[in-house]
C-alpha cells in the first residue's frame, strides 16, 4: 500500500485525486495536508516523513498582479523541495504543470521553473519525479472565473447570466477524472520523467463548448430532457454542467400532469439517449440507496406515496433534503460525486421510478456505497 500526500488537497484537482484514491482503500493511504503547512516547517516535514508518494498540486492560478502568481508558484515549490532535502526524503514526487510551459506568461514561466526545481532535487537526492505538462482541465466543481472557461460558462448559463467568448480559438482539454486517473498510473509506475506530457482527450472551440452547454440548458436545465450525448467527452460536458445548480432552488422539479376522467398521465423522462428504467415500491420506513456514481447521471421520480431524498457531496457535510408526494409527482437528478438515497416517510407503500444512463454492470458498476 502507497501511502499518498497531495499539496492543493482542496483545490480542484486535488479534492478529485483525493476522493478517487478513496475508491481503493485496499491499494493507497491519503496523508492529509493543509495548506497551513506550508508556512509551518515542522509541520511540512512531518507530512513529508510519512509519504510514498507527493503529488504537488498547490499554486495559484490567478491574480490581478502577474507577478504575485509567479512568485507565489514558485516559493511552493521551493518550500516543498526544502522539506524534501531536509529530511532526506526518496519520495516519488509527481508535479502538475502546464501546457502553458511555452507560453509567454508568468503562469507558464512558474510551473516551469518548479518543474524544473523538482528534477534538480531528484537528481541530487535519488528520489523520483515525474513532471507532468498538462493541458486545459474541466470538469465538476470548478470555479468559476478561475479553473476553467467551461465551470464559468456553465456557472453563468445556471445562474442567469450570459457567457462571453472573448478569444474564440480551439482549446485543448482533458475531463478531471482522465487526469486523476493518468496521475494514478504513473504513481503506480514509478518511473522517473521530468516532462511528460499528459495529451489532451479532445479538441474544440470554445463557441463549441458553449454551443453544447446552451443547448444543454435549453433542454435539460429548462425542460428536464436529456440530451443526445454522442460521445465521452459530450457525457463529461453533461455531468459537469449538472454540478453547477442550485439544487436548493431547482429540485424537485415537478411533473406536467394530464389528466381526464380516467385518471392521469405524466411523461417521466424525455431522452436523447439510452439506459435503463426501473420501478421499485418501499414499504413505511425504509431507505433505499446510501451510495454515489462518479460517471452515471440518475433520476428518481416518485409517483405514489411521500418520499424524503437526500444528497451529500461526499467531501462535505451539508445534506440537501428534498420532500415529495405522489399526490403532486416530481423528480429529483443525481449529480455525480453526490451520495444519495430515498426513504418512504408516509404511511402507505412508496412508488418510485428509477432511470440511469447505462444498463448495471456489476463488473462495472460505478456504484460507490456511502452513508448520506
Amino acid at each position: 500500500m502507497k501511502k499518498i500526500g497531495i499539496t492543493g488537497q482542496k483545490g480542484f484537482v486535488g479534492s478529485h485525486l483525493y476522493n478517487t484514491l478513496g475508491l481503493r482503500p485496499e491499494d493507497f493511504e491519503r496523508v492529509n495536508f493543509e495548506k497551513e503547512y506550508f508556512e509551518i516547517p515542522e509541520k511540512m516535514d512531518e507530512f513529508v516523513q510519512q509519504c510514498d508518494v507527493i503529488v504537488h498540486l498547490a499554486a495559484m492560478n490567478r491574480h490581478p498582479d502577474h507577478e504575485v502568481i509567479y512568485a507565489s508558484n514558485v516559493e511552493l515549490v521551493k518550500k516543498l523541495t526544502d522539506s524534501l532535502e531536509r529530511t532526506c526524503s526518496k519520495a516519488h514526487v509527481l508535479f502538475s504543470s502546464s501546457s502553458q510551459e511555452e507560453k509567454d506568461n508568468l503562469y507558464g514561466k512558474s510551473k516551469k521553473e518548479g518543474r524544473e526545481i523538482l528534477a534538480s532535487w531528484a537528481g541530487k537526492s535519488g528520489g523520483t519525479f515525474t513532471g507532468m505538462i498538462v493541458p486545459n482541465v474541466f470538469g465538476p466543481f470548478g470555479k468559476p472565473n478561475y479553473n476553467s472557461f467551461v465551470a464559468t460558462f456553465c456557472y453563468k448559463l445556471t445562474h442567469g447570466e450570459t457567457p462571453v467568448i472573448d478569444n474564440d480559438g480551439e482549446v485543448k482539454l482533458i475531463y478531471v477524472g482522465e487526469l486523476v486517473q493518468e496521475i494514478i498510473r504513473q504513481i503506480e509506475n514509478g518511473e522517473t520523467s521530468d516532462a511528460y506530457e499528459v495529451s489532451h482527450t479532445s479538441v474544440n472551440k470554445v463557441s463549441e463548448v458553449l454551443a453544447k452547454l446552451e443547448n444543454y440548458k435549453k433542454l435539460y436545465f429548462d425542460n428536464g430532457e436529456i440530451p443526445v450525448l454522442e460521445s465521452k467527452f459530450d457525457l463529461n460536458l453533461f455531468n459537469t454542467f449538472r454540478c453547477y445548480f442550485d439544487m436548493k432552488d431547482h429540485y424537485p422539479v415537478q411533473f406536467t400532469q394530464h389528466t381526464d376522467p380516467r385518471g392521469a398521465f405524466v411523461e417521466v423522462i424525455r431522452l436523447g439517449i439510452g439506459g435503463q428504467c426501473s420501478f421499485s415500491t418501499t414499504v413505511p420506513g425504509i431507505t433505499r440507496g446510501n451510495h454515489f456514481h462518479t460517471r452515471k447521471i440518475e433520476r428518481f421520480a416518485v409517483i405514489k406515496g411521500k418520499a424524503l431524498i437526500q444528497l451529500r457531496k461526499i467531501d462535505t457535510d451539508e445534506v440537501l433534503d428534498f420532500y415529495l408526494d405522489g399526490t403532486d409527482p416530481a423528480y429529483v437528478d443525481m449529480p455525480v460525486w453526490y451520495t444519495h438515497n430515498i426513504k418512504n416517510i408516509g404511511d402507505e407503500e412508496l412508488y418510485t421510478i428509477f432511470w440511469i444512463n447505462e444498463p448495471f454492470n456489476p463488473e462495472d458498476a460505478d456504484t460507490y456505497f456511502l452513508e448520506v
